[in-house]
């Protein structure tokens, strides 16, 4: 699984973090900063709620 963030869309809210800490991080500006756009395997279902519980939807996952 692959994941890709819209920085434009992101509000900082830091569910993504709270959810995949492994995966995402937030920059200065509170804005999400993706760490392993390639998600291994022991971090998917982490990453997989990352995005479904992303208020501003600025989370996508990419299947393999």
């Amino acid at each position: 699984m692959k994941i890709e963030a819209d920085r434009d869309i992101c509000i900082g809210a830091g569910m993504c973090v709270m959810n995949a800490e492994e995966v995402f991080d937030q920059g200065d500006d509170g804005i999400v900063v993706v760490l392993e756009a390639d998600v291994p395997p022991e971090h998917a279902d982490a990453a997989a709620r990352a995005v479904a519980g992303c208020p501003s939807g600025a989370l996508r996952r990419i299947e393999d």
